[in-house]
């Protein structure tokens, strides 16, 4: 049987080392990035989706609000003009 040389399994052993270093320096790397990119955000001055949301569904229930008092104002109105109540 013929054997490897020593420096097949010294290559092999330095790249194996290199791949694990270049996988956690890939990692630190993204969380380098996505601190970054946070922090771009944060000065943008964005708001999240839930609270946009959440401001949506508040705007959409007072135009209900007003409408209807809108509504209820035209009927006094008319009311007072024909002497009648609403």
């Amino acid at each position: 049987m013929i054997e490897r040389p020593k420096i097949f399994d010294d290559l092999a052993g330095v790249a194996g080392g290199a791949i694990s270093a270049l996988a956690g320096l890939r990692e630190e790397m993204s969380a380098l990035a996505k601190a970054r990119v946070e922090e771009a955000l944060r000065r943008m001055d964005l708001v999240r989706r839930d609270e946009f949301d959440a401001m949506a569904e508040l705007a959409r229930r007072a135009r209900e609000q007003a409408d209807a008092l809108e509504k209820r104002v035209a009927a006094l109105e008319l009311a007072g003009k024909d002497g009648a109540e609403p």
